[in-house]
């Protein structure tokens, strides 16, 4: 009875332990810099982010998709779920008039409403089917995000992928990889259409991936080992 009461002990005091190494909400570090564009991690939900551009993707819409937990996160831990409240239900409104749909790489910028969330603007850009999700397909979401950022002259964005919040398990550090992968591949491009003279000057000198605190460690390791590549 003793030897079970001690285990019982030592996982709780485990469980408690791991519980505490959770990086705070805000804990930011930053993993590299590319062709003069700062790469870092944020644990922090999209609804809190003060950035001059916030990306948010999603999937076609399915009834309760972001809502119902699980395999949804739960709502204290969903970030999509936050920002939809504080545009005050908007985003679900679009998506079940089919405003806007969450096709493959579709694209809808709003201006965020006064004292909703603090991002000036808030970009989403839908996943497809979720059925037929792969995490791939985050490399060309990357390239869709740097490229409305350099058409909107922001010198910095934040980028959420919101796998998780939709229900989807989905390998966070290969996610993170593809995101920063398709966004630097972006950037490159415009440097060569710079340098042809056909682009306008390059604004972004940041780009922020925002994490849950569960997936930020994973989050970096899938970034360092693209900046690696690169």
């Amino acid at each position: 009875m003793k030897n079970i009461l001690f285990v019982g002990l030592l996982l709780v005091l485990v469980s408690a332990t791991a519980a505490k190494t959770l990086p705070a909400v805000g804990t930011t570090e930053t993993i590299g810099k590319v062709d003069g564009v700062t790469i870092e991690a944020t644990v922090q939900s999209p609804s809190a982010q003060e950035t001059p551009l916030q990306v948010v993707c999603l999937f076609e819409y399915t009834e309760g998709d972001i809502f119902t937990s699980p395999p949804a996160l739960p709502k204290d831990e969903n970030g999509m779920v936050h920002v939809d409240e504080a545009l005050h239900g908007m985003i679900t409104e679009i998506r079940k008039t089919n405003k806007f749909e969450g096709k493959a790489f579709e694209t809808l910028l709003i201006t965020p409403p006064a004292n909703t969330i603090p991002a000036k603007r808030l970009l989403l850009i839908g996943l497809g089917n979720r059925n037929t999700f792969k995490p791939e397909t985050m490399r060309m979401v990357g390239v869709v995000g740097m490229r409305e950022a350099l058409r909107l002259g922001v010198t910095n964005y934040s980028h959420a992928s919101d796998l998780k919040d939709a229900g989807i398990s989905s390998p966070t550090a290969d996610v993170a990889g593809y995101v920063i992968k398709g966004a630097l591949e972006a950037y490159r491009t415009q440097q060569y259409l710079q340098k042809q003279k056909a682009s306008d000057p390059l604004t972004v000198t940041k780009i922020t991936v925002l994490t849950g605190q569960a997936y930020f460690d994973d989050s970096k390791d899938g970034i360092k080992k693209v900046i690696s590549t690169l």
